[in-house]
């Protein structure tokens, strides 16, 4: 289809205009991904995007899809939200890319299903971790050690704050102090 241009009169091809304004949106979203650029335009092309000339609107569209993807890095698939980082998400699209497919994909549904089981994995991970972090910070605590980050783990609450000791290494002085605050607060309570 043939339009005029508005200003000078000249005849152009409006194909051409869309398939410049998608080449350049393409363009300029391969940076998001860095250096994983390689591996979603591969993915990119098991959905038939070869001819560029042809087919420019529909890596385009494509392209923003995974570009959302890795900005929010989650995804939703039959009524759930998985979490999944960018690294969970090139391991899947590695594992798409090494399958060997007859037809062009129409949909992301093969990518998720893939990320389903990765995003499982990542949460059991992280909350090992976090059960880690726990254990450790208790048995500090155990021990007698405190966290003196931003006054959290703190558990002194008298102004008249001794050096940090732990419990089996107290001298005299220091138990008969603590027993004297110990009073106090007893008697303060009734």
């Amino acid at each position: 289809m043939k339009g005029k241009c508005p200003y000078c009169r000249h005849e152009v091809e409006l194909m051409e205009i869309f398939h410049e304004s998608d080449t350049t949106a393409v363009i300029q979203m391969l940076p998001a991904f860095g250096k994983h650029s390689h591996i979603v335009m591969e993915y990119c092309y098991l959905f038939g995007v070869s001819p560029w000339r042809l087919k420019a609107h529909k890596l385009r569209v494509v392209l923003s899809e995974l570009k959302a993807l890795f900005d929010s890095e989650s995804f939703h698939y039959q009524k759930r939200i998985y979490r999944i980082s960018q690294a969970g998400i090139v391991e899947a699209l590695n594992v798409v890319i090494h399958r060997n497919f007859t037809d062009c994909l129409d949909s992301h549904n093969y990518l998720k299903k893939i990320m389903i089981g990765i995003a499982e994995r990542e949460e059991k991970e992280t909350g090992r971790q976090a059960e880690r972090e726990l254990r450790k910070k208790e048995a500090g605590l155990m021990v007698g050690s405190q966290d003196h980050g931003e006054g959290r783990g703190s558990t002194s609450f008298s102004p008249l704050r001794m050096k940090e000791i732990p419990p089996t290494h107290l001298t005299e002085e220091q138990i008969e102090t603590n027993r004297r605050r110990l009073r106090e607060m007893m008697d303060k309570i009734g």
